[in-house]
């Protein structure tokens, strides 16, 4: 998957992470570097990873001064191991230098999230079901964070509270109950899912029409024994505690989907370098 760089939030994400850092300047660039000064610039990945995000480099060096040359040697979703480079730009020197950490930024963060991510589909691949990543996403950089998450090969559950219906325990709190809650959401003529967390919830779901039921907080026995009861009547999702070390035990279970939050709320950086190199 190729990360969609023309749209409006990844040049907003670019334009703040670029006023943040330089301000009104990069003075100590400024100070000791000649501004007509050619540079070479390599990033090279210092352990195996998943690559995400290196689309966004045309756009991080055109908003400073821009570049004569560069080249992508690995892609987004593609593997890069310890040593490899993965990109490398020519410009000028001070640009290299006042882009350096942005693009790091990015490069490091969002390839963790897709490293991470292909570790949860590997584990679960030869089974049944997909893995789902989360709305729990560092503020203003949801759609980065979840491209790379579909970089790493998982599906992107809703975007926002805009984009599709799922009915929580604190709307269920609200309202008094998961039938007005399903029934009130059906009207909208959007697919329902819910979240439920006991059998009672899930007999009330089904009886009122939900398309897909989240059993939220279940140990992955559990799940499996509401799964065989639900029996095809809803699609299921499993969410709630899932990591690396339990969500194959959970795919086993036999869900049609789990989501991990932990996709993009606890990816590492991962370890990206940056060497300039000046030229004749």
């Amino acid at each position: 998957m190729s990360f969609d760089v023309t749209h409006p939030d990844v040049a907003e994400a670019i334009r703040r992470a670029l006023e943040e850092d330089i301000g009104p300047g990069d003075i100590t660039s400024e100070a000791c570097v000649p501004e007509d000064l050619m540079a070479l610039g390599r990033f090279t990945a210092r352990e195996p990873l998943v690559v995400a995000g290196v689309e966004l480099l045309p756009l991080i060096y055109r908003a400073r001064g821009g570049f004569d040359e560069l080249r992508g040697h690995v892609f987004s979703g593609q593997r890069a191991e310890a040593g490899q480079v993965i990109a490398e730009v020519r410009a000028r020197a001070r640009t290299l230098l006042a882009c350096e950490r942005v693009a790091l930024n990015f490069l490091q963060r969002l390839s963790g999230i897709a490293t991470l991510a292909r570790r949860f589909v590997e584990a679960v691949d030869d089974l049944p079901c997909r893995i789902l990543d989360t709305r729990k996403t560092t503020p203003g950089l949801r759609r980065l964070e979840k491209m790379a998450a579909a970089t790493g090969g998982v599906l992107n559950h809703r975007m926002g509270l805009y984009d599709a219906i799922l009915i929580k325990n604190n709307h269920i709190a609200a309202v008094g109950g998961v039938r007005i809650a399903v029934e009130r959401a059906r009207a909208r003529g959007l697919p329902v899912e819910v979240e439920v967390r006991t059998r009672q919830e899930i007999v009330e779901a089904l009886a009122a029409g939900a398309d897909r039921l989240l059993l939220d907080n279940m140990t992955p026995q559990q799940a499996a024994e509401e799964i065989r009861f639900i029996a095809g009547r809803a699609t299921v999702e499993v969410s709630g505690g899932v990591t690396l070390d339990n969500v194959r035990a959970y795919a086993e279970a036999g869900p049609d989907y789990i989501s991990a939050g932990a996709i993009t709320h606890s990816a590492r950086a991962v370890n990206i370098n940056f060497q300039l190199e000046p030229l004749p």
